[in-house]
């Protein structure tokens, strides 16, 4: 009986390591060997050893992309924290309604990214520009699209609108494991309000403030729907996240071998960013 339910469990598994190495560990392994060549994305092509990766660090288009996107990332992160905690706070309070609200706001994270960012890419090109002509707002009268100064922050926008709907659902689920014998202690020392928050429900749900923290920049990071529905990495580049540009300028732009480096560099970056938050998120945990 033992040996029939290991067979079974081993034929589910194979087919699935099966699907995993060929559509992620090959084509990884595939990226890594052609970092090392100049291949075109077509053509024959010669090995040139480190070279891609001397010129990530002297490209400027690409210095600008890194700080486009890391700017994004901590922005992003910071909004979406603050005010899905407070979406779950409220959400998580004895409401009229509740379930009602909880659907309402996880919808946005249901719809395509791209169909979203097609959506707000019109309202922030027409619809404002209209309503701040008749209520006489000169500033908003222009798409903060068009402008090299704002357009990052409609992309901010829309990945934070999306984004919020399932750090709302993990702060719901960690609230919920608080229990009330905690607060019903902490009200009998006077925890009331903000003190109530920061010494009683925060410390308890700070595992799962470290799983939206790390998603989030990983998120973030990775952005590229948005930048494509929205700027296209306009205006003058400036909203040129690292996933567009490796797209563009590798399926198109002919650097392939080049953008394979910059994105292999890339997923370095964004792993020793996650374990660095995870054991800043870990020590915080042991200390309280």
């Amino acid at each position: 009986m033992k040996n029939e339910r290991k067979r079974t469990y081993l034929l589910i598994t194979i087919p699935i390591l099966a699907l995993f190495i060929c559509f992620n560990t090959v084509p990884l392994i595939k990226g890594v060997i052609y970092s090392f060549t100049n291949y075109k994305g077509f053509g024959n092509y010669d090995y040139i050893g480190i070279q891609n990766y001397i010129d990530l660090f002297t490209d400027a288009r690409i210095g600008k992309s890194y700080l486009f996107t890391f700017k994004l990332a901590v922005v992003s992160t910071i909004v979406v924290n603050v005010l899905s905690l407070l979406l779950a706070l409220a959400l998580n309070s004895k409401i009229r309604a509740q379930g009602f609200f909880r659907a309402a706001y996880f919808l946005p994270n249901v719809l395509g990214a791209l169909v979203v960012g097609y959506i707000f890419n019109y309202l922030f090109t027409y619809i404002v520009p209209a309503v701040a002509d008749m209520m006489g707002a000169e500033s908003l009268s222009t798409s903060i699209l068009a402008k090299e100064s704002t357009a990052w922050v409609g992309i901010m926008i829309v990945c934070a609108w999306q984004a919020i709907a399932m750090n709302t659902i993990i702060y719901i689920s960690g609230l919920q494991t608080v229990p009330e014998d905690v607060y019903e202690a902490g009200a009998l020392d006077g925890a009331t309000g903000w003190k109530k928050f920061w010494k009683l429900t925060f410390p308890l749900i700070i595992p799962f403030f470290t799983i939206n923290m790390v998603l989030c920049v990983k998120n973030f990071l990775m952005v590229f729907d948005q930048v494509m529905a929205l700027t296209k990495g306009g205006p003058a580049q400036s909203t040129e996240s690292i996933s567009y540009l490796i797209y563009n300028n590798g399926m198109s732009g002919g650097q392939f071998g080049f953008q394979s480096a910059n994105a292999v560099m890339f997923f370095v970056l964004i792993v020793v960013v996650s374990v660095f938050q995870m054991k800043i998120s870990s020590k915080k945990e042991e200390q309280l």
